[in-house]
């Protein structure tokens, strides 16, 4: 198979070519190994590669699944695979290996979806670029390869955006698939809390906002991503939310005449860059000529800076739970360059956390949710800019200078719009509304009630039949 004709179609597109055996998993996978050593490497995307081992793997392969049995990549965030170690961009805890793998990758393989590397992060996941020093340098993104790929999942969107794989896991526990999908020009759906377990080894990450999935060229590949791993898990602390039969089949249907609110200013009169307004702007132009009731509306009042305070705190006590784990494990005392700057102070940081404020930072997260519950009351979907700003230069957003809380602070005013819904638990998706000029892509979010996936995902098949994305295949360098 020659590139050009892998690239052009979709992981369903992939899994039909299989199941008419015009093709086989080998072939695929040798085609995607190809472009993960030219692109991939180009980008510093992926990390762990076992290429060797996973041709071999795909030769055996027996068809299974939605994807029958096509690449994939799993995210270096620590979810556990006997084949691939991890390191969640961290050099305290590189090489991290596993005895069994975790129910998500039993999940992505069940549905044909074969691994065989992951993608780059930045250390423990906490920042919406991917610039880790374990990572030898800056995962770049494809489309300008001067400005960040977004983060954390930003090594799983680039490699997405230039055609490596159609389909890449992803997590997302502050805006780390929403981000990069809008940095790199492609889908990227956070799912409702308790839709994807992460079990078994865990019930939870960073106090309930966390969660996992995939980013993709086509709403399709996520929908039918969707139904092979959404579903309760025994044992887990969240039920899962009412689901359709088939969230692929859901996205055949229109969605009805939807009541839209449109978010063009963010809180605390922090700017939105007019390139992001202005995707907005087009968006709901388009939403409005498909016969949905769009309205003009302002966000809820919260305090924002309360809530960026809590999702600090939070991660601040989640890297001091890792690296004390780590360091029990190992016996060793933590080294100088163990940790990034930013990283180490947000360990001496997290320290202070008393085990009071902690819960405080998860009230705090109830009541944002009770707030925009009451909102949605109003609504269906809010249609919001995925971000503040343009994708910005590498080195703005760099763990290696400042303090932690001095990074978040940055981040809540570029994330505007993300880590909320982690707060709230609701579904929300970006997806490309808008190009520059220059040729850069503009994210737009979708969010709907919660455990509304369903309508998130038809709006945003509805807009992708009408403003078309998955053609375009960044070609760095």
């Amino acid at each position: 198979m020659r590139d050009v004709e892998y690239q052009s179609l979709d992981g369903l597109g992939l899994a039909d070519l299989l199941a008419r055996k015009e093709v086989t998993s080998e072939e695929l996978m040798a085609c995607a190994i190809g472009l993960a050593k030219t692109r991939g490497a180009a980008l510093n995307a992926l990390c762990y590669e076992r290429y060797e081992e996973s041709l071999a793997v795909a030769r055996d392969w027996t068809p299974r699944g939605a994807f029958g049995g096509i690449p994939f990549l799993l995210k270096d965030s620590g979810v556990a695979h006997v084949r691939f170690p991890s390191s969640l961009g961290s050099r305290l805890l590189n090489d991290t290996t596993y005895a069994r793998n975790a129910t998500l990758p039993e999940r992505f393989e069940a549905a044909g979806l074969i691994p065989f590397a992951r993608t780059t992060v930045p250390e423990f996941c906490m920042a919406p670029t991917t610039e880790a020093a374990r990572n030898g340098g800056p995962t770049l993104n494809p489309w300008d390869l001067t400005r960040s790929s977004g983060g954390s999942s930003g090594g799983a969107a680039a490699a997405v955006a230039c055609g490596v794989v159609p389909v890449a896991h992803g997590s997302d526990g502050g805006g780390s698939i929403r981000i990069p999908a809008a940095a790199c020009g492609v889908y990227g759906l956070k799912t409702s809390r308790g839709r994807v377990p992460m079990g078994p080894f865990r019930g939870e990450g960073w106090g309930s906002l966390a969660t996992d999935g995939v980013l993709s060229r086509t709403v399709r590949d996520s929908a039918a991503a969707l139904d092979a791993i959404g579903g309760y898990e025994a044992g887990a602390p969240y039920a899962a939310p009412p689901a359709p039969d088939s969230y692929l089949d859901a996205i055949k249907r229109a969605p009805g005449r939807l009541r839209i609110a449109v978010w063009r200013q963010a809180w605390n009169d922090i700017p939105v860059a007019p390139e992001c307004v202005a995707a907005v702007d087009r968006v709901a132009a388009l939403l409005r000529a498909a016969g949905h009731e769009v309205i003009d509306s302002a966000p809820p009042e919260i305090d924002y800076d309360a809530l960026v305070l809590a999702h600090a705190n939070v991660l601040a006590s989640n890297i001091v739970v890792s690296v004390d784990t780590r360091l029990g494990l190992t016996g060793k005392a933590l080294a100088d360059d163990d940790l990034e700057p930013a990283m180490r102070n947000g360990y001496e940081y997290g320290k202070t956390i008393t085990g009071a404020q902690y819960i405080g930072c998860i009230n705090r997260f109830h009541a944002v949710g009770r707030a925009l519950e009451a909102y949605m009351q109003d609504y269906d979907i809010i249609l919001t800019p995925s971000l503040t700003q343009l994708p910005p230069k590498l080195g703005y957003l760099t763990m290696q200078e400042g303090t932690f809380m001095e990074l978040r602070r940055k981040v809540g005013r570029y994330g505007t719009f993300s880590a909320i819904f982690n707060a709230t638990g609701q579904p929300a998706a970006s997806l490309p509304g808008a190009w520059t000029e220059a040729g850069l892509p503009v994210g737009v979010q979708l969010v709907g009630r919660f455990g509304r996936e369903d309508l998130v995902l038809q709006l945003s098949a509805q807009l992708e039949q009408v403003q078309p994305w998955a053609h375009r295949i960044a070609q760095p360098g």
